[in-house]
C-alpha cells in the first residue's frame, strides 16, 4: 500500500500502516505501543487466532442482522468505539471526527478524559450522546464537577477506568522523548515533526487549541500549555483508589456505570455488588501491566462468574467482524476497539472511520453467515471448536 490511500484499505494493518506514514513518530507509538516488552499487547491479538469457530452450511443466513442493544442503547452493531486519549492529535479536532463517523454507521463513541475536543464540541458535531471516560483524581470537586459537566451536556453513561493507579511503564515513549521535558526530549520530537509536514499544517497548526478539552474548567495551569496539563493529570491519579470510591461514585452518578479495566472474576463481582451496570474487560490494551493474560483468555472464566448478571464488553486485540462473532460466542456481549479507530483517523479522518466500521460490520455478518446463524442471539459456544468452550 506505498501508494493508496485510504479508500483501498481493507484491514486493521493497512489504516496501521498509513497511520505510521502519517503521524510523528512518538504520536504513532502513543497510540500503537503497550507497556514492558509489549508481551500483553501481543497476546491481545495473537490469543483470538487460537479461538476456532465452527464453519456450518446448508443453513438459511439470509440477511444476517448485527443489530443490538448495548448498554441500553440500540445499535448497529455490537461495537463501541474506545475512549483514546489525546486523539484530537491523530487528525484535526478527531474526536469530532471520530465522533460523527460513529454516528453514521449507530455504534457509540467513547470520549476520554484527556481528549483533545471538549464534551461539548463532540455533542455537539455528532448531534448524538457520547459516552465520557473518567478516572478518579485526587481532587473529588474535580471528579463532581466533572460529573456535572457530563450530565449538563446529554452524556449518560460514563466508562470508569479502575486499571490505571498509577501509569504503566511504556518503553517506546521513552525512548522517542516524548516523556523527556528536556532538550533531548524536544530535540527528538521536533526532529520527528519536521519529517512531517502535512501533519504539522493540517493538525499542529490548523488543528489548535491542543488542550484536553474537558478539563479546562478543573485545571488552575494554563489550558494552552499542554505539558502543564498533563502534569497536573499525572499528580492527580490517586493509587489510594478502593471499592469504597467506586460506591461513592455510583451515589454521585445518577446515569450508567461501566467499569473500565476488570479482568478477574473476583472483580467482576465485586462491580456487580457495587451496582455497576456493565463492566469493559480490558487489560488497557496491554499498557499497563505487561505479563497479565489477554482480555479473550480471561473473558470466560468472568462470564461464568457473572452468569448473565451483568453485560460485557470486550476491549484489546479485536481486530476484524471475525473476532467480534469469537468474543460474543464466549461470553461477551459487545466489544470495544481502540488503536483500529485511532489509525484510522490518522489515515484518514471521519471518512475512513467510516470505512472502517463499515468494514467490520461486513465482516460480522458475513462470519455469521459463514456459522450457519443470522443472528446476535444464535452466537453461544455451540459455534467454537470444542475444546475452545470457555
Amino acid at each position: 500500500m506505498s501508494r493508496a490511500t485510504h479508500c483501498l484499505a481493507a484491514s486493521c494493518d493497512d489504516y496501521r500502516r498509513l497511520a505510521e506514514r502519517r503521524l510523528p513518530r512518538f504520536l504513532f507509538d502513543y497510540i500503537d505501543g503497550g507497556a514492558g516488552d509489549e508481551h500483553t499487547l501481543a497476546a491481545n491479538c495473537r490469543d483470538f487466532q487460537r479461538v476456532h469457530l465452527r464453519q456450518r452450511v446448508l443453513c438459511d443466513v439470509e440477511s444476517p442482522d448485527t443489530r443490538c442493544e448495548l448498554i441500553g442503547q440500540a445499535v448497529s452493531m455490537p461495537l463501541a468505539l474506545a475512549p483514546l486519549g489525546m486523539a484530537g492529535l491523530y487528525a484535526r479536532r478527531g474526536e469530532a471526527q471520530a465522533a460523527r463517523a460513529a454516528a453514521a454507521v449507530g455504534v457509540p463513541f467513547s470520549l476520554s478524559t484527556v481528549g483533545i475536543c471538549s464534551l461539548a464540541e463532540v455533542q455537539a458535531a455528532s448531534g448524538k450522546n457520547a459516552w465520557f471516560q473518567l478516572y478518579m483524581l485526587r481532587d473529588r470537586e474535580a471528579v463532581q464537577g466533572l460529573l456535572q459537566q457530563a450530565l449538563a451536556n446529554g452524556c449518560d453513561t460514563l466508562l470508569f477506568t479502575v486499571d490505571l493507579p498509577v501509569a504503566g511503564i511504556r518503553r517506546r515513549d521513552i525512548r522517542n522523548g516524548m516523556l523527556d521535558p528536556g532538550w533531548r526530549g524536544k530535540l527528538a520530537k521536533a526532529s520527528q515533526l519536521a519529517r512531517r509536514p502535512g501533519w504539522l499544517l493540517d493538525v499542529g497548526v490548523r488543528g489548535k487549541p491542543h488542550h484536553f478539552g474537558s478539563l479546562t474548567d478543573q485545571v488552575v495551569a494554563d489550558p494552552n500549555d499542554l505539558r502543564a496539563f498533563k502534569a497536573w493529570l499525572d499528580a492527580q491519579f490517586d493509587p489510594c483508589v478502593t471499592w469504597d470510591d467506586i460506591r461513592w461514585l455510583r451515589q454521585q452518578w445518577p446515569g450508567k456505570l461501566v467499569l473500565k479495566g476488570i479482568l478477574e472474576p473476583d472483580d467482576a463481582l465485586q462491580s456487580l455488588d457495587c451496582g455497576a451496570d456493565g463492566i469493559v474487560l480490558s487489560n488497557h490494551g496491554g499498557r499497563q501491566l505487561d505479563g497479565v493474560a489477554s482480555s479473550i483468555r480471561q473473558l470466560p472464566a468472568v462470564a461464568e462468574a457473572l452468569d448473565g448478571r451483568l453485560p460485557i464488553l470486550l476491549d484489546g486485540g479485536i481486530r476484524s467482524g471475525t473476532d467480534v462473532v469469537k468474543a460474543l460466542a464466549l461470553g461477551a456481549q459487545g466489544v470495544m476497539i481502540g488503536r483500529p479507530w485511532a489509525w484510522a483517523l490518522a489515515a484518514g479522518g471521519e471518512a475512513a472511520v467510516a470505512q472502517l466500521l463499515a468494514g467490520l460490520q461486513c465482516e460480522l455478518a458475513v462470519a455469521m453467515a459463514l456459522c450457519g446463524v443470522k443472528s446476535l442471539a444464535a452466537i453461544d459456544g455451540s459455534l467454537l471448536v470444542p475444546d475452545q468452550r470457555g
